[in-house]
């Protein structure tokens, strides 16, 4: 099975780009997994009958959304973060908004796993989203993905390994980004920020990139400033991460950073 997570920057503009359907017929993913799709479904047009949609747009017109798109007919799918969870960890509206209404997250349940995707909330320059990440948003969604491994109340009443994957907005670790230095404590690599990540690994997910390839260079985002791409002056914050009893199952992690369209290139493992 080939997993793909990409965050497209807006699905239209990728289309209109003719980037996204000679993407799809190179890499043939049984689940694609899209971000920041900034659309409803049926806003654009997409031909690809092989593939069931489910889309998870954000209020506000043309702005953050997931989709997953799959060839695997899914047992259910959950739009969102479930109330008890956004109550436990008081994820409400702040000055920016609110994620709950953000189509920030989709859960998708197979007959082994499931499939979650997130666009996590940036953190904004000025760093005042810091406290949504840190303490709110970040443990929220950790929470959820491991109340649907063990589950209690949502989803399967036995529980089953989970594949997150998405744009989560950080950059983990100092080989993650070109420039650590000059970005110590800015958007993106706070203390706070890398703090979430590392409780993630700390609760038993795995960032499968890193079971195959060490060290720095391999980036999913660069600016459009500078010929960054170009000179690859970028950073990893495109994820796909599995619980560990998957960890045998991943025969394949790799960046696809050869596909165009958006500021960021697709992240694909295969199982």
């Amino acid at each position: 099975m080939r997993l793909i997570s990409w965050n497209v920057n807006g699905i239209r503009a990728v289309i209109k780009k003719d980037e996204f359907l000679p993407f799809i017929k190179k890499y043939q993913p049984d689940i694609l997994c899209l971000q920041e799709t900034k659309a409803e479904q049926g806003q654009a047009v997409i031909d690809l009958p092989e593939y069931e949609e489910y889309w998870n747009s954000a209020v506000k017109n043309g702005y953050s959304g997931t989709a997953i798109f799959t060839k695997i007919k899914p047992m259910t799918v959950i739009n969102g973060l479930p109330d008890k969870i956004c109550a436990k960890f008081g994820l409400a509206a702040d000055e920016y908004g609110d994620p709950r209404t953000e189509g920030r997250v989709i859960a998708a349940e197979f007959a082994d796993f499931y499939v979650v995707t997130v666009y996590t909330p940036n953190a904004k320059e000025d760093l005042s989203r810091i406290p949504l990440r840190h303490k709110r948003w970040d443990p929220a969604f950790l929470a959820y993905c491991k109340e649907l491994e063990s589950n209690s109340s949502i989803g399967s009443p036995h529980g089953k390994p989970v594949i997150f994957c998405g744009d989560l907005n950080v950059a983990h670790t100092p080989d993650d980004l070109a420039r650590p230095k000059e970005n110590e404590g800015l958007k993106g690599f706070t203390r706070e920020e890398r703090e979430g990540f590392d409780n993630m690994v700390d609760a038993g997910f795995i960032d499968t990139f890193r079971m195959f390839k060490k060290g720095n260079g391999f980036y999913t985002w660069w600016s459009n400033w500078s010929n960054a791409r170009g000179r690859n002056i970028g950073w990893r914050i495109d994820y796909i991460l599995v619980s560990k009893t998957l960890k045998d199952k991943i025969k394949k992690a790799e960046i696809l950073d050869e596909v165009m369209g958006s500021d960021h290139c697709p992240v694909m493992v295969e199982l």
